[in-house]
């Protein structure tokens, strides 16, 4: 919290207390009615309230302040919190209660007990008062630092998710970025040898692609329209090793207008597919849907694998795990992903719910 603000809550504390010694003032000098005595009265009263009820406020308030609630409340040991907040505010009034006592053999202040002589009979009684009045600034301390302690760790807690967040993204995008550049790269190899001119047009792809990933990427979200272009020429990357035109199928409904999304949602699960589909004289051996909508963005992904056929380790891709962590990252409690594993086709459903 601000120093300005905790400032502020302490004024706002203290001018809250005079308003109320301001109060008792006015009452009393109301009830006067002798008008030639009436400034020295408010005068002595004043004094009097000075000492009787800031002064034990004062101590207590900075006591608990400082002292009681980061020694024994803040570590939650109530039993030595009573205890201690006791002591100081009986010390606190007793402290002012000698004052008192100074100002009036001193001659400086009348005593509150018209009597006079009767005022040292009431000192336990006055004591008393003033040790609950002092407990009730006391608690008033603990109050605003109990609620700038509490903002504090609420702040230090999202910071903190943010420091996690941004460096479990970091190395989530470390991951990305390698690893579809060396898919990209292989396949513009393949096409080299079979077609050198042609190989420049898809180059041309491979650029926009590096390009995207250098800068888009780097946002945390970006329009929807892009990431199709995206997924489109990395299709088309992929589709290099095979002269089977239906190998793979990419379809959009919906209206593309300005919806964002977090950029490279979906290419994880189209970059798992090509992996996975072996047989690439299939029709339709991988099917992308996206279907666009005011509520939500749902991303169908469905391709046909060989269940006898096993990878390698290092060419499955990004993991199913990490590409959930992402999500949960970027869409926490905002989408859902089920994925169904059947005898020979796998398919994924992603929903991003406002996206």
């Amino acid at each position: 919290m601000k120093k300005s603000i905790v400032i502020l809550l302490h004024i706002g504390f203290w001018v809250c207390f005079l308003i109320i010694i301001s109060i008792m003032l006015a009452v009393f000098y109301r009830s006067s009615n002798q008008a030639v005595d009436q400034t020295a009265r408010v005068l002595n009263a004043f004094i009097s309230l000075f000492l009787f009820a800031i002064v034990p406020s004062i101590i207590t308030y900075y006591a608990y302040y400082f002292l009681l609630f980061p020694k024994y409340l803040q570590q939650k040991k109530i039993y030595l919190t009573v205890f201690f907040g006791l002591i100081i505010s009986l010390v606190a009034a007793i402290i002012g209660y000698i004052l008192i006592r100074y100002f009036i053999e001193s001659g400086q202040i009348m005593d509150m007990d018209e009597a006079g002589k009767n005022g040292r009979s009431t000192a336990v009684r006055t004591i008393v008062v003033m040790s609950f009045i002092a407990t009730i600034s006391g608690i008033g301390a603990l109050v605003i630092k109990g609620f700038i302690t509490w903002f504090e760790e609420i702040k230090l807690k999202e910071e903190l998710k943010q420091k996690n967040y941004e460096t479990e993204m970091a190395l989530i995008k470390a991951q990305l970025d390698p690893h579809f550049l060396f898919n990209t790269l292989n396949n513009i190899d393949v096409l080299i040898v079979k077609d050198a001119s042609e190989a420049s047009n898809y180059l041309n792809k491979l650029s926009d692609i590096l390009r995207f990933m250098l800068y888009e990427t780097k946002t945390d979200e970006i329009l929807l329209l892009k990431e199709i272009e995206y997924i489109e020429k990395y299709i088309e990357l992929q589709k290099i090793r095979t002269a089977n035109v239906n190998y793979v199928s990419f379809e959009i409904k919906g209206i593309l207008d300005n919806r964002t999304i977090a950029p490279m949602v979906f290419i994880p699960f189209i970059e798992n597919a090509f992996k996975h589909s072996v047989n690439k004289k299939l029709d339709n051996a991988i099917s992308v849907k996206l279907f666009i909508n005011e509520e939500n963005i749902m991303f169908v992904c469905e391709n046909k694998f060989d269940p006898n056929r096993k990878l390698k380790q290092e060419s499955n891709g990004l993991g199913n795990d990490l590409i959930q962590k992402r999500l949960n990252l970027i869409y926490a409690d905002k989408h859902t992903l089920e994925i169904v594993k059947q005898a020979e086709l796998y398919s994924v459903y992603l929903t991003i719910n406002n996206g």
